[in-house]
């Protein structure tokens, strides 16, 4: 037992949400807990699962659906869009996002930053002003 919270300590900052969110991705369709739970493996207890699935839930990184009595839980993006929004939760919690940016974009590669030219070049989904 002492075992056990001794590696839970030694967790990253959302590591158990990013390997529950790698369990997900492998499912075929709407996983249960308990499938998340036995994939992970490592002696994870059904209930640290089910917490940092209504962790993510409430973080809109994932969805559930009534399966039964319980739920199945489905990513809400692939990989691409949940760094997406991890990124987006970064900028929104800082209070000076322009200079948040321009950092951002200051850093970025030459590659990253014709990527990134020829990205906010095409049209957006929304009418522009």
């Amino acid at each position: 037992m002492a075992e056990q919270r001794e590696r839970s300590r030694r967790r990253g900052q959302g590591e158990l949400e990013g390997l529950v969110l790698a369990a997900l991705r492998e499912a075929d369709g709407p996983a249960t807990a308990g499938w998340v739970q036995e994939r992970l493996g490592g002696g994870l207890a059904y209930t640290t699962v089910i917490t940092i699935l209504t962790r993510l839930l409430a973080k809109g990184v994932v969805t559930r659906e009534r399966a039964g009595r319980s739920f199945a839980w489905t990513p809400a993006s692939d990989q691409a869009g949940l760094a997406a929004h991890r990124m987006r939760r970064v900028l929104d919690a800082e209070s000076d996002r322009e200079a948040v940016l321009a950092s951002f974009v200051t850093g970025l590669g030459p590659d990253d930053e014709r990527l990134l030219r020829e990205l906010l070049g095409r049209p957006g989904d929304e009418g522009e002003d």
